[in-house]
């Protein structure tokens, strides 16, 4: 009898947070995460670049002659045999000819005033994170400065949901109107990519306990942020290393870690 009592009070209240749960409203917000993808190639370590010319190098032992390598030799044979007197050869000719050895020394002296641009550009020197042309070898990712209570936060540039909007509709608008319209980016599809959610402190819980923010990601094509509209909107492009340092809430800056590149 005692054990039936427990299992009909257990059920009970399983039944009651049920309800309660069913009973929470949370609002639907959607985020975006906008990335600059990299501008040039890594640089390779060490390893990775002893392992590049053991490749150059067998390529090249592997290969065939060119054509240039097999006129070059064919001009020294016959260059020989007029040393030795076999062949004859006509002055004027060979003096207006030009020889394949006269074409590698002028591709030599033209490589030689070639000179590799930088990897690292004015922006990098002065530390400047509203600027996309730094870090050229990094993907950066756009936080921009939003109220959430009392305070600000830098975060993925997020809106609540308004009613007939499907979320990606919602993130674009939102991107819109935090962003400027100078901001042109790709949107990788329809669907999410992260999720999180959050409650609202107990005295703004007003009609809803919380929200919850589905994440859509974006590439950077052109612009910047801000215009007319939004000229004061403080944003910063940061590599994945540094957001730690600005996602101050740890549940939130796990939420994002999830579904970083």
């Amino acid at each position: 009898m005692l054990r039936r009592f427990v299992q009909v009070g257990a059920r009970q209240v399983t039944r009651a947070q049920s309800t309660a749960a069913a009973q929470e409203k949370w609002d639907l917000y959607a985020g975006v995460l906008v990335e600059r993808l990299p501008v040039v190639s890594k640089s390779l370590s060490p390893v990775e670049r002893q392992f590049q010319d053991l490749l150059w190098r067998v390529e090249y032992e592997n290969s065939l002659k060119s054509d240039h390598e097999l006129k070059n030799e064919r001009e020294l044979v016959q260059a020989e045999l007029i040393k030795q007197g076999k062949v004859q050869v006509d002055l004027d000719e060979s003096m207006t000819k030009q020889t394949a050895q006269d074409l590698k020394d002028a591709y030599v002296e033209e490589l030689k005033k070639f000179q590799f641009g930088s990897r690292s550009t004015p922006d990098d020197a002065a530390n400047k994170t509203s600027s996309t042309d730094r870090c050229l070898e990094d993907t950066l990712y756009l936080l921009v400065q939003q109220k959430l209570g009392p305070q600000q936060h830098m975060i993925l540039p997020q809106g609540k949901r308004q009613d007939g909007e499907s979320l990606r509709q919602t993130a674009e608008r939102v991107l819109r109107e935090q962003c400027g319209s100078e901001l042109q980016v790709l949107f990788y599809g329809n669907a999410p990519v992260g999720f999180h959610k959050y409650k609202y402190p107990s005295n703004q819980r007003a009609e809803s306990v919380g929200a919850k923010v589905f994440f859509y990601r974006a590439s950077l094509r052109t612009g910047q942020v801000g215009d007319n509209k939004t000229p004061s909107t403080k944003y910063e492009w940061l590599p994945k290393g540094a957001l730690d340092g600005k996602l101050t809430n740890a549940a939130y800056a796990d939420s994002i870690k999830k579904f970083l590149l």
